[in-house]
C-alpha cells in the first residue's frame, strides 16, 4: 500500500460518516446490501431464533436488528464510537436486547462466552489489520460454530464505476494490495486467495462461497436511476463466505 495505514486510522474515517447517512441505512442497508448481501447472509446464517451471534463490526447496527428480530441473541462490536452511539440510540427505542460494545475486532475483549455464529458484513476489507479481526472472529466461536463473512469481491470493485465509464468491466491490478479510496472511508484490495487462506491456516472448513448477481428485471427498473447498475447482473460486486470453526 502506498503509505502504512494502522487500524486506528480506519476507524478514524469512519468517524466522519454523517448522521443522514447511517439513517437512510438503517432498516436494511443500502441497495446492494438489501438486494445482493443480506439475503445471501441470512440463508448462510440459517435459523438463528435462540443462537448467541456476534455481529463483528456491527456500523449503524441494522444488521444487529434484522438478527434481533429473528430470535437471536445479538452481540454488535463496533470501534467507531459515532456509529457505536447510533446503534445504540435505535436499540435504545426498539429494546431488541442487543448488547454493543465498542471494541476493535483485532483486539476483541471478553464478549461473555463463545458465540454460536459470527457474522462479518461488509468489514474486513476495510480493516488495515484484518487477519487479526478474522482471527478473532473465528476464536470467539463455539467449537463448529459458524463464521459468515461478506467482502466487496476483490476481482470486481470498480464495477458500478467501470460499467457505467465503458458498458464493461476493466482493471489494472489484482495481485498487489492496495488502498481503494470510498466516500467516507478506505477499502484495502487483497485478492481472494488471502482471505480464503487465512480461513484456512485458522483451520476452518469452508461450507460455502457465494457470488450473488442481480436479479435482471430489478437492475433494469434501477438503471434510469442508477446508470451502470446493469453490470451486477452477470458480474459479482460481492464475495460470501460460510466456514464451520474447527470443531
Amino acid at each position: 500500500m502506498s503509505k502504512e495505514w494502522t487500524n486506528e486510522a480506519a476507524i478514524r474515517q469512519w468517524e466522519s460518516v454523517p448522521r443522514a447517512a447511517l439513517e437512510a441505512s438503517a432498516v436494511d442497508g443500502d441497495f446492494a446490501k438489501r438486494h445482493l448481501v443480506n439475503p445471501v447472509l441470512l440463508r448462510m446464517l440459517g435459523e438463528v431464533a435462540g443462537r448467541r451471534v456476534l455481529d463483528a463490526g456491527s456500523g449503524d447496527g441494522y444488521l444487529s436488528r434484522m438478527l434481533a428480530a429473528r430470535g437471536a441473541r445479538v452481540v454488535g462490536v463496533e470501534p467507531a464510537a459515532s456509529m457505536l452511539g447510533f446503534a445504540r440510540e435505535k436499540e435504545a427505542d426498539l429494546r431488541q436486547g442487543v448488547r454493543y460494545v465498542r471494541a476493535d475486532l483485532a483486539r476483541l475483549p471478553d464478549l461473555g462466552g463463545p458465540f454460536d455464529a459470527v457474522v462479518c458484513s461488509m468489514v474486513l476489507m476495510a480493516v488495515p489489520d484484518w487477519r487479526s479481526a478474522m482471527r478473532g472472529c473465528v476464536a470467539s466461536l463455539r467449537p463448529g460454530g459458524l463464521f459468515v463473512f461478506a467482502i466487496v469481491h476483490p476481482a470486481f470493485e470498480g464495477l458500478w464505476r467501470s460499467w457505467r465509464a465503458h458498458g464493461e468491466y476493466r482493471t489494472r491490478r489484482y495481485l498487489a494490495e492496495y488502498e481503494v479510496e470510498q466516500t467516507y472511508a478506505s477499502d484495502f484490495h487483497r485478492p481472494v486467495s488471502a482471505y480464503l487462506n487465512e480461513l484456512a491456516a485458522l483451520g476452518c472448513r469452508l461450507r460455502e462461497l457465494a457470488e450473488p448477481g442481480l436479479d435482471p428485471g430489478l437492475a433494469a427498473r434501477a438503471e434510469a436511476e442508477s446508470p451502470g447498475i446493469s453490470g451486477y447482473v452477470d458480474l459479482p460486486n460481492f464475495l460470501i463466505a460460510a466456514a464451520e470453526a474447527p470443531a
